[in-house]
């Protein structure tokens, strides 16, 4: 099953849906700002996409520029302040069994359903 953790009113985030719901799978929804991941979800998603935290995290959020931004911080770190912090994630992720994606740039998305 595909899911994508989805901002609706992220741009990137809805281009991503529009191409899921073009492409006629099956797809669940998670808005991933409601539904926040654990961490053990969060480090799950993060060993799919083969990144490392610090490349899921939004570095422009005034939250990472006010608390976190040039601080020595570590994986752990990372991932909690995302899970305190939602709208720090990247987005949107799309999973497709064990294959993970950023729809950044939006067609991405496109190689992994």
């Amino acid at each position: 099953m595909i899911k994508i953790y989805h901002n609706p009113r992220c741009s990137k985030s809805r281009q991503g849906l529009e191409i899921l719901k073009n492409s006629k799978k099956e797809f669940e929804i998670v808005k991933y700002l409601e539904e926040i991941p654990t961490e053990k979800e969060l480090t799950e998603i993060i060993k799919l996409l083969d990144i490392t935290p610090f490349q899921l995290v939004r570095k422009t959020e005034k939250i990472w520029k006010e608390n976190y931004k040039g601080k020595e911080l570590s994986d752990s770190e990372i991932i909690k302040a995302m899970v305190a912090n939602p709208k720090l994630i990247e987005r949107p992720i799309i999973i497709n069994n064990n294959k993970a994606v950023i729809g950044r740039p939006p067609e991405n998305i496109i190689s992994i359903i």
